[in-house]
């Protein structure tokens, strides 16, 4: 799967901490996701694309009131820690090195679909055989402990319907910023224009390569997420894992970022 792909060469090694606005990252918002299954609004016999017409007109105003509350209480704080590692695959194993290329410093066993020719994430970076190594792109990222407290607060001061607003804004926030980082990602290493130029589209990851977030299907165990917020230095940006492997504010998401051209999710 890496025939022929060059071997890339990013603007740095090792991790970077990054801050955005809350203003910088909504254009990244996906707001059929906020709607729909963030907040629970049913299409109700209509097509999508009348849902999201009647959503415009009916939901904007709530987000927009939200984001108000947001900037008032100062209670979005989209926060990521991300970087480049030398990267090789072994059998289902995807093993990061340092910049050397020999020290091992973390390995990921990944699964692999249950057929012939069955896909793993390991798949797209060249072989441990082969002297030349490709690339991985890793973050974390977070909107803040914040956004918890205040729905906690807004909960127990029974004001439920803010509750789920501010639960539901925060969750999809935290993928606009993995989104944002991920875009960062892809300029630093020269592949922006390659990018959907339609939001939506590039939402559903019309742009190369993949970005694949721990717990779903291609890499589910919780427990990997450990040397990935190591390499990290998570902690700078407020980023813990709890006992049950949980990242910790809820609110952030950590991931794998692979620029093989042919990664693309898949089901296991």
């Amino acid at each position: 799967l890496t025939a022929g792909e060059p071997v890339l060469t990013p603007p740095f090694w090792g991790a970077r901490m990054l801050e955005a606005t809350p203003e910088a990252v909504l254009p990244f918002l996906n707001e059929r996701s906020l709607y729909q299954f963030q907040w629970g609004f049913r299409k109700q016999g209509r097509s999508l694309d009348d849902f999201m017409v009647w959503a415009r007109q009916e939901l904007r105003p709530v987000l927009r009131r939200m984001l108000a509350l947001c900037t008032e209480y100062d209670i979005l704080h989209p926060r990521a820690s991300y970087g480049y590692w030398k990267a090789a695959g072994e059998g289902n194993d995807l093993v990061l090195f340092d910049e050397g290329g020999t020290n091992e410093v973390a390995r990921f066993t990944l699964p692999r679909q249950p057929r012939e020719d069955g896909a793993c994430i390991a798949d797209f970076v060249r072989d441990i055989d082969d002297a030349r190594r490709d690339v991985i792109g890793l973050q974390v990222v977070t909107v803040g402990q914040e956004a918890s407290d205040k729905a906690r607060e807004w909960f127990e001061a029974d004001r439920y319907q803010d509750y789920l607003y501010l639960h539901g804004l925060s969750v999809e926030m935290a993928e606009a910023m993995a989104e944002y980082t991920h875009k960062r990602i892809r300029a630093e290493m020269g592949f922006a224009a390659e990018d959907d130029r339609d939001m939506a589209r590039l939402l559903q990851q019309g742009y190369r390569g993949s970005r694949y977030s721990f717990g779903y299907p291609a890499c589910p165990r919780l427990e990997e997420q450990e040397p990935i917020l190591k390499l990290l230095d998570a902690e700078k940006i407020g980023v813990s894992l709890t006992d049950g492997f949980q990242l910790h504010p809820e609110q952030s998401t950590s991931a794998l970022v692979v620029f093989n051209p042919q990664a693309k999710y898949f089901s296991i």
